[in-house]
Order: C-alpha cells, then sequence, then structure tokens
C-alpha cells in the first residue's frame, strides 16, 4: 500500500488531495495543528505545531509521496531536512505567481522568475521553496505552480461571488471583459492530477493550470448557472442585466483588480494578459484533466447556495458598494 505524508491536509486544497489518495487505495496521513478542520474520512491526523523543533517526530518514516502545501520558508526547509531522505517523490503546491512576468501570453516553464528578496512576500516565498526544493531533491520532486484555485470550498471567494451575484439578480455590475480571459483549474481536477503525479513519478516544474477561457465565457457561465436554479428545485430564476464599466471608469470608482474588498473578481489589468494564459502543455501530457467549465460553474453555485449566498465575503462588492459604483 502506497504511504502518503500530506504537510497540511486539513483545508482546502490538502483536504481534496487527501481525498484522491484515499479513493486510489493510497494510506494517508496529515501533519497539521487541526485548526482549519478534520481531514478527509479515511486519513490519519498527526497534530502538530511545524514551528515546534520536534513537529516531525511522528511521521519520521518512509513515505512514497509527501505533499508540501505551505509557503512558509522555515516549514519549507525544516519539513526537507527531516524528510527528503525518507520520501520517493515530493510535491510542492508552488504557484505561477513565481513567474517575474504576466503580459506574454502562453509563457511556459521556462520564464524569469521572481528573484526571492522578501519571503512575507507570496511570489518570493514560493520561488524560495522551489529553490530548497529542488536542491534537496533534484531528482525526485514535483514543483506543481498552481494557477487559479477554484470550486467548491473556495476561501477566497473570487470565484463564487459571479455565480452568487448573479443567483442575486439585479442590474450586475461586470469588467468590460474584452481581450481578457480566465485560467481557473477546479480544487479536484487539480487534486487528482497532483495525486497521479505523485503516483507515476512526474517531477520538475508543471503549471498545473485550467483551461485558458475568455472573461466574458465565465461570466456567461456564471448566469446561467444561476438562471438554471429553477430546474434544481430554487426559487424563480433571477432576472438579471449585465452592466459593464471600462477600466478607467472601475478604477476612479474605487474598484479593486481581481481579489479583495471592494474588488471585482477575475478583473486584472490589461497589461497582466499573460497572467491568466500561461502554457498548459506539460499539465496535459503528464495526465492532467479538466471538467467542464459548466459542471465547476454548478458545483460552486451549490457551495455558495450552502455557505449562504448573502454571508459576509472577503473579495467582490457588497450590494452597498455596488450599488454607489453603478450610481457613479
Amino acid at each position: 500500500m502506497r504511504r502518503v505524508l500530506i504537510l497540511g491536509g486539513t483545508a482546502w486544497l490538502g483536504r481534496a488531495i487527501a481525498a484522491h489518495a484515499l479513493a486510489h487505495g493510497a494510506e494517508v496521513t496529515c501533519l497539521a495543528r487541526g485548526d482549519s478542520g478534520d481531514p478527509a474520512p479515511g486519513a490519519r491526523l498527526v497534530r502538530a505545531d511545524r514551528d515546534d523543533p520536534h513537529a516531525y517526530t511522528d511521521v519520521r518514516h518512509d513515505w512514497d509521496e509527501v505533499v508540501e502545501l505551505s509557503w512558509d520558508a522555515g516549514f519549507v526547509a525544516s519539513a526537507l531536512e527531516a524528510l527528503a531522505d525518507r520520501a520517493a517523490h515530493w510535491t510542492l503546491v508552488s504557484s505561477v505567481s513565481v513567474y517575474a512576468h504576466s503580459d506574454v501570453p502562453f509563457a511556459d516553464e521556462s520564464a524569469d522568475l521572481v528573484e526571492p528578496r522578501d519571503l512575507t512576500a507570496y511570489p518570493d516565498a514560493k520561488v524560495h521553496a522551489e529553490r530548497l526544493t529542488a536542491a534537496r531533491l533534484p531528482d525526485r520532486a514535483l514543483l506543481a505552480r498552481a494557477g487559479l484555485i477554484v470550486g467548491p470550498g473556495d476561501p477566497s471567494d473570487r470565484y463564487g461571488y459571479w455565480p452568487a451575484r448573479f443567483a442575486r439578480g439585479g442590474r450586475v455590475l461586470v469588467p468590460a471583459t474584452a481581450g481578457r480571459h480566465v485560467q481557473g483549474i477546479d480544487v479536484d481536477d487539480l487534486a487528482a492530477w497532483i495525486e497521479l503525479a505523485g503516483r507515476t513519478g512526474v517531477t520538475g516544474p508543471i503549471n498545473a493550470v485550467g483551461e485558458e477561457l475568455p472573461l466574458a465565457a465565465v461570466l456567461a457561465a456564471a448566469r446561467d448557472a444561476a438562471g438554471g436554479d429553477t430546474a434544481r428545485g430554487h426559487a424563480d430564476a433571477p432576472v438579471s442585466e449585465s452592466v459593464p464599466l471600462d477600466d478607467d471608469t472601475l478604477s476612479a470608482r474605487g474598484v479593486q483588480y481581481w481579489a479583495g474588498p471592494r474588488s471585482l473578481p477575475l478583473w486584472l489589468p490589461a497589461e497582466a494578459r499573460g497572467f491568466s494564459r500561461r502554457s498548459d502543455a506539460a499539465f496535459v501530457a503528464s495526465g492532467g484533466r479538466r471538467r467542464p467549465l459548466a459542471e465547476t460553474m454548478r458545483r460552486t453555485l451549490d457551495d455558495e447556495r450552502a455557505r449562504g449566498i448573502d454571508r459576509p465575503r472577503r473579495a467582490g462588492l457588497t450590494p452597498a458598494e455596488e450599488a454607489e459604483v453603478l450610481a457613479g
């Protein structure tokens, strides 16, 4: 039986990786504080604070696969020191944020990286983690450079904002979509590929990204998912009207790009046109698969309804903010 250790594993992506490994017959252990929730059913949780020098005492065994989810430089280094010699394969979940430039569409894994000068900054820390991992395990490490992760359970609220917003109906503020794209990968598709890559020994840096899609198509899928609620037992389908505003108007009215408070999620500056259009050739060649957009959007809306369409969010505009921006 394969033995898989996930450093983390109780939160969103880590829990999904554990579930996929269990489904393929692995014995799965998650090393975590456990503050983010319970591991997938069937996984063993070893509670530990990775700031503790003895954190790895109970997992110093031989592993077929170790999955590292952290971007904390100290955690990455200590895990490698404690476990690298005991791992047949190691996966570092990295990010496409490691790239120095985002203005060139379809750049592959050979593109220039950020120079890690500030390890409190996410891109710098991920590059540093990659370098530590590749130096310690040059022939056994996968650097999974994940793109935008989407789907049920997303703690960032970036993707779910749109189906939830269309589900409320009314006048929906949207950005101008011409020339803009989204490259979201469903959390379960990413988890399935990470499990497969570990099992088959895939190594090196790989952009683990979704299919490149026009932003207009993603917004349309969000609207269609919300409009299909009647057939799935919800109230009458909402009536919505998309109201696009151009970049200058949105910026002048205090709307932020991409994520966070007072933002239009997934909207990026025109000069960042390559961020959501990374090459996916290596991902597909190594077995990566992506489900249809409509399926991910339905899954996301179902999750949004379960969590509360009108709940406070980490990303997007509140109803009052949206009304203010629309009013000009």
